[in-house]
């Protein structure tokens, strides 16, 4: 169940990318958030020090402001302190990837956001991590792998001597752009609770799986279309693997892999974030 913010006593972790390229946003979530609680600012220049004011926190309710990636690094932090649990977040999207704190109900205006803060209410929300202790907020997908360009094959010292004064005598051409790799069908396997959803013969042109509101993931597989439309295949599980030829794999803001094989296990209301509206 929500209860009550608390916002008297605020720890306001500023993200240095959130500086660099909003500083008039940063500015005025200070002046909210300062005229109606207690603060103390923090202005991290890296990831280190990032971690450091979060774990030095005390007493007060951090709040980051910063973009998806700043969200995402403060739960992950908190995750592998096992601080996490005993940790209400909350977070001014600031910064220009944000599509992940929308999707959690956080407003993307620096006032609204502010204001959210300070009035808002605390939500418990499941959590995907993964058997590297990664952490997944708002999504996972897994897309088609690209083929990769065929590397440039080294010649004898003597034939690049011969390309150099070719090139010296020969006017040049307007340099012609190379194409991007296309993509192609993943083949992987895909287990929920230890049942397989889709196999290796299958081939799938996107994998997804998010964190649901009752302590289950829900997976959507897209088989190759061939002809007609394929229909997604959808599960739900507390566990999901998938396994194959090595893949990656965006968890929300980053991409990780290549792996060939990842467990992901639903932590069910294992971390909490301020959000707009009253206390259920």
């Amino acid at each position: 169940m929500a209860t009550s913010a608390t916002p008297d006593q605020l720890l306001v972790v500023i993200d240095p990318v959130a500086r660099r390229t909003d500083g008039e946003s940063v500015r005025i979530a200070k002046d909210v958030l300062s005229a109606g609680a207690s603060t103390k600012l923090c202005l991290p220049e890296g990831p280190e020090e990032f971690a450091r004011a979060l774990l030095r926190r005390g007493s007060r309710r951090p709040v980051v402001v910063g973009d998806d990636r700043a969200l995402m690094r403060a739960v992950t932090v908190l995750h592998r302190q096992r601080e996490l649990a005993g940790c209400v977040l909350s977070v001014v999207p600031v910064g220009g990837t944000l599509s992940v704190a929308r999707s959690l109900g956080v407003p993307t205006g620096a006032v609204a956001a502010a204001r959210a803060v300070l009035d808002g209410a605390e939500r418990r929300l499941d959590l995907l991590v993964d058997d590297s202790d990664g952490v997944v907020l708002g999504a996972l997908r897994i897309p088609p792998v690209l083929r990769q360009p065929p590397a440039a094959v080294a010649g004898h010292p003597w034939l690049r001597t011969c390309q150099s004064l070719v090139r010296t005598l020969v006017p040049a051409r307007p340099a012609r752009e190379t194409p991007l790799p296309a993509p192609r069908p993943a083949r992987l396997r895909v287990e929920v609770d230890g049942v397989t959803l889709v196999d290796l013969d299958q081939p799938l042109e996107a994998v997804s799986v998010t964190p649901g509101c009752t302590g289950v993931a829900e997976v959507e597989v897209r088989p190759l279309s061939v002809g007609a439309e394929a229909s997604p295949l959808r599960s739900e599980g507390r566990t999901v693997t998938v396994s194959g030829v090595d893949f990656r794999y965006r968890a929300d803001a980053a991409v990780a892999g290549p792996v060939r094989r990842r467990t992901w296990t639903v932590w069910e209301s294992a971390w909490r974030l301020t959000l707009p509206g009253p206390a259920a």
